[in-house]
């Protein structure tokens, strides 16, 4: 098959920055939520909400930066043609396609499904070094890797 890793690889920054932007946008809503106004009196409701938003933005910023982090991961990897399973590879195992890049939840490309795993997820560890036509197991099956680029 003929890869257009470029356009795979554009595809994944812009969801990945649609993601950014929508995480970034409810950071700022929880933020500001955790704002009191310490000029007027406060009922306790109003305290415990904002300490929840407080969490809730703090645990936010971790998304934050690990949506950054992605992005900045996507603009580094090699995606030129691959013969075994490496960063940068599209895999065809046991009839789905995935990219060896970043986590990503399922995404279409030209017509085609895709997810993206990282180099640092279990099923990454069973396949890395793989040619098409192995069979490796993981979980204790066997996955066939059908397809590299």
């Amino acid at each position: 098959m003929d890869w257009n890793k470029d356009h795979l690889r554009e595809t994944m920054l812009s969801l990945e920055a649609a993601a950014l932007t929508s995480a970034r946008e409810i950071y700022a809503d929880y933020v500001s939520a955790a704002r009191i106004d310490r000029s007027e009196p406060t009922e306790n409701d109003e305290r415990a909400q904002a300490e929840i938003a407080s969490d809730f933005s703090e645990a936010l910023d971790d998304t934050l930066h690990d949506q950054t982090d992605k992005i900045e991961k996507l603009k580094t990897i090699d995606f030129g043609p691959k013969s075994t399973v490496v960063e940068g590879a599209v895999v065809k195992l046991s009839g789905r396609w995935f990219v060896i890049a970043v986590s990503t939840n399922r995404f279409t490309c030209r017509g085609r499904e895709f997810m993206g795993i990282s180099t640092m997820a279990p099923i990454f560890e069973a396949i890395e070094g793989a040619h098409a036509g192995e069979t490796v197991q993981f979980n204790g099956r066997d996955v066939v890797v059908e397809e590299v680029a």
